[in-house]
Order: C-alpha cells, then structure tokens, then sequence
C-alpha cells in the first residue's frame, strides 16, 4: 500500500517538488539535513521512518522538533542547530514546554495547600483572640464588682483605663485577623479555580491530558484493571481546510460532547489537536470495544452542517483504538499500545475501532 508521501520510480522529476511539499508542510527550511530526512520519508513510504510520520502528521499534525530527532532526523536553522524549545506534544510526547507547565501547575498546588493552612491558622487566632476579648470584659467586670469601695477609688479608674487600652487593641487585630481571612478565603478559591482550569480543556470544557495523566495513575492504584481508548477524528485538516478553523472548533467541540454524553461513567478527555482519550472502568475489553463502536456510529450518522450558510459539511467519522490496562502498568506503555491500535484503525480504512 502507498503511503502519503510514497514516490514511485517513474515520478522522480516529481521527487524535488513532493520534498519541497513537505518541508513546507513540517514548516522546515531547505538545508541539508531537513533534506535528507526528506528523502527518506518519501523515497521509502514502507519504512519504519515513514510509518511513523504518516501516523505522526494524520489529521494534518505538524512534527514537532522532538518528533524528527527521534526519527534521527536533525532540526536547523542555518546551521546551528534550533534552541528554542519544541513545540507542543504530540500523541502524549513529553516536551520542554510541557514541562514547564507541569511545573507552573505543581506550584499552584503548593501554593493553595499553603494559603488553607494559613486560612485554618487565620480562623484559629480569630477564636482566640475573640474570645480573650470576650473574657478580659468579664474580668473587668468582676473586678470591679468585687473590689472593696475604698480600694475602688483608688485604682479601679487606672483598672479601667488600661483595661479598655487592651480590649480597643484587641478589637482592632479582630477586625485585621477578619480581613485576612477573608483575603485568604478570596486567594483560596481563585487557586481552586486556577487548578480546575489547569486540568481543562479550554476549547472543549473536557479534562485535558494532565487530569487524564492524574486519573489514570488513581485508577491503577486504585481501581485495578480498566480500558484505555485513543479516539482519532478523521481527516480533520480537511475540515479546517474547507471550512475554517472555527467551524473544525464547533466539530472538536461537537463530537468532544458526544463522547461525554455517551461515557458519563467514565472520563473522556480532549489528549490534545483532535485526538481524544477515554478512561473506562468496570467494564472488560470487549464491551468497551462495543460500547464506543457504538458511540463511534452515532457520531458517523450524524449530518453535520456549516451554521452560517448551513451547507453540509460531509460526514465526520472517528477511528479507535481500545486496549485494556493491566494492574501497575505504567500510562505510556498503555497509551502507545492503544495509539497503535488506533493507527492499525487508520490503516485499515478508518471509521472503525481496533480492539486488543
């Protein structure tokens, strides 16, 4: 089978044109080295470079620098090699700049648990102080109740002077404490509101990968055996290519919504461009498989239109791929099996789910 970028013997006055055509589309100048990575995809679409890089740049995905290098491929600018850091992940990759953000997220957590042990601390020294407020009154009350008359007249005035000194100071760090309990409670729920928004998807309003990266190491800690499914939308630059990036936007958004709708017992996430991943718990590989087969058809059948001149838009299908997870396996061992399957779906003529 012909890859995408496959070149036959007979097209090589064609060759230069097909690697100019992908080094425009990877964004990659003309040097040597970007060259020659070129020529390797296109002149042996059955190798394993190849292979990885159809799959890789499905759906119309740019390689990231990260994804070249380790193809052995070498990015350059010139010829200095590039330092800025790589582009966002791809299929799961880490990268510096998720690592980056992991680490901002990590902070915010840090810092919230903080501000609740110094909201606790504010509320603890507001009963104490109120409270010895409230028992320096009565002190002062039984003293003067029960001090003889004479002695009354001769101290009692300085009692009550110092007395009231110390319950205006008391009252005064009442209304601080106050203050910054309530500016603790305010900073609190702004960080909780920060580490949801860390966790989704802004596009979609799903989870993102980070709280599918948390949700997948509770579950294998806790939940024992469950099922991991990569769902690829397919031929989806081709959407935006005709109709734009806000109607691909409303189609990510639209078929993000029926995967939810279809697994609310589970966690569904936006893993990033338009791929999405699927946590599925209490439920064996093959009523999984079933499950978002029948999701998957759902999303097939239904006639999706462009709002504004509501012409149709074709019909917009999904490729799976399912696996089950096995108890302590570690997520990216789990996740490039069932990005496999999904690719093996692909492979297959899409619009479908690959089980195993």
């Amino acid at each position: 089978m012909r890859g995408p970028f496959a070149a036959r013997k007979d097209e090589k006055g064609d060759l230069f044109s097909r690697i100019g055509a992908f080094l425009a589309d990877q964004g990659l100048g003309p040097e040597p080295a970007h060259y020659n990575f070129a020529y390797d995809v296109i002149t042996n679409p059955g190798g394993a470079i190849a292979q990885a890089v159809a799959r890789l740049t499905d759906g119309g995905v740019r390689l990231s620098r990260s994804d070249i290098e380790k193809l052995g491929g070498t990015v350059v600018v010139g010829a200095r090699v590039m330092e800025a850091p790589p582009a966002p992940p791809q299929r799961g990759l880490p990268d510096y700049a998720a690592q980056i953000e992991d680490e901002a997220v990590e902070l915010v957590a840090a810092t919230q648990a903080q501000v609740d042990d110094f909201a606790t601390m504010m509320r603890a020294m507001q009963d104490e102080t109120r409270g010895f407020g409230r028992d320096l009154e009565q002190s002062a009350a039984a003293i003067g109740r029960n001090v003889p008359q004479p002695q009354a007249a001769a101290g009692l005035d300085e009692i009550a002077r110092i007395t009231g000194s110390m319950l205006s100071r008391i009252r005064e760090a009442e209304v601080r404490l106050a203050h910054a309990t309530d500016e603790a409670d305010s900073l609190r729920a702004k960080l909780a509101e920060a580490n949801d928004t860390a966790r989704r998807d802004a596009l979609t309003g799903l989870p993102n990968r980070r709280a599918f990266d948390e949700a997948f190491a509770i579950r294998r800690d806790r939940d024992g055996p469950f099922c991991l499914a990569v769902c690829d939308i397919d031929r989806f630059k081709r959407i935006n290519d005709a109709h734009g990036h806000p109607v691909g936007d409303r189609v990510l958004s639209a078929v993000g919504r029926t995967l939810a709708d279809e697994c609310d017992d589970h966690l569904v996430v936006r893993h990033g461009g338009e791929e999405f991943a699927v946590l599925l718990k209490g439920i064996d590989l093959a009523d999984a498989a079933a499950h978002l087969d029948g999701v998957r058809g759902m999303i097939a059948a239904k006639r999706f239109r462009v709002r504004e001149s509501d012409q149709p838009l074709g019909q917009v299908t999904l490729s799976i791929g399912v696996t089950a997870v096995q108890t302590g396996e570690m997520i990216a061992d789990a996740f490039d099996r069932a990005d496999r399957l999904l690719y093996t779906a692909k492979s297959g003529g899409r619009d479908r789910v690959c089980a195993a």
